[in-house]
């Protein structure tokens, strides 16, 4: 998978130029849902994106955020699964929170994944096997085992929703914009977990599976059953990422408080 990560990684380069130039200049914000904005520097970035991918890969399947969705994917085995642009309200907002994503699953599992943030120039890398690198240094996940000392990374929408309210005399929260970026910094041993209750699109989380995994973190869904990519319905019921031994105690909180 070494030709596949450098063609990814050229990929994350390719959209994050793109989103680098419009997050100094003007653009329009579009709504595609309430809450849900949408710009030219998603758009653009994703025509870069699937080019350089596809260009090498001509005849892998395509499943991104901003392409309308095709059934050809679900019979292909290898797949490309891209969000061009995650983070859009930070984007927006100048909060330099934001992830360019690109991952490769292969029969449903992820083996490549690299999340790239122009703003701060972090890119992050990883493939099976290969261990995951910030800027092309290795890094790990982090020794934490108690949720009272965790740093755990919290969505700023479902904060001000109040889902955050019955966890934050439990552990440390900090708000942090994009999904993506909240893995690549678990991954990275900069934070030591997160989670979510909310459900979750694959490209929002697959190329930062990939990172927390081989940084020797766990990433379920929020009921602790592993993840599949590629399916007929790409919504998938919440998250739970962490390093390894804060995974399951993280998950009996989560589990009590929620009520599950």
């Amino acid at each position: 998978m070494q030709r596949e990560l450098e063609v990814a990684i050229e990929a994350a380069r390719a959209g994050g130029a793109i989103v680098a130039k419009y997050y100094k200049g003007d653009y329009e914000v579009h709504e595609k849902a309430p809450d849900n904005p949408l710009t030219i520097a998603d758009t653009e970035a994703d025509a870069a994106i699937k080019a350089t991918v596809l260009g090498a890969f001509p005849s892998d399947g395509w499943l991104s955020e901003e392409t309308a969705d095709s059934a050809a994917r679900l019979s292909k085995s290898r797949v490309w699964i891209v969000d061009p642009l995650d983070g859009t309200k930070e984007f927006t907002q100048h909060i330099p929170e934001f992830c360019v994503c690109v991952a490769l699953v292969v029969d449903g599992v992820v083996q490549v994944g690299v999340s790239y943030n122009p703003a701060e120039d972090l890119l992050f890398a990883a493939r099976r096997g290969g261990g995951t690198t910030l800027n092309g240094k290795a890094v790990r996940c982090t020794p934490c085992s108690e949720v009272s000392e965790a740093l755990v990374l919290a969505s700023r929408s479902e904060d001000k929703r109040g889902e955050w309210d019955p966890y934050k005399p439990l552990m440390r929260v900090k708000l942090t914009g994009s999904v993506a970026y909240k893995f690549a910094l678990i991954a990275a041993g900069q934070a030591d977990a997160t989670f979510s209750l909310t459900p979750k699109n694959e490209w929002d989380i697959c190329a930062g599976t990939m990172l927390v995994e081989e940084a020797g973190g766990v990433v379920t869904d929020r009921f602790g059953k592993p993840l599949t990519f590629n399916n007929a319905k790409t919504l998938l019921p919440g998250l739970i990422a962490a390093g390894p031994a804060l995974w399951g105690p993280l998950r009996d909180v989560i589990k009590r408080e929620s009520g599950q």
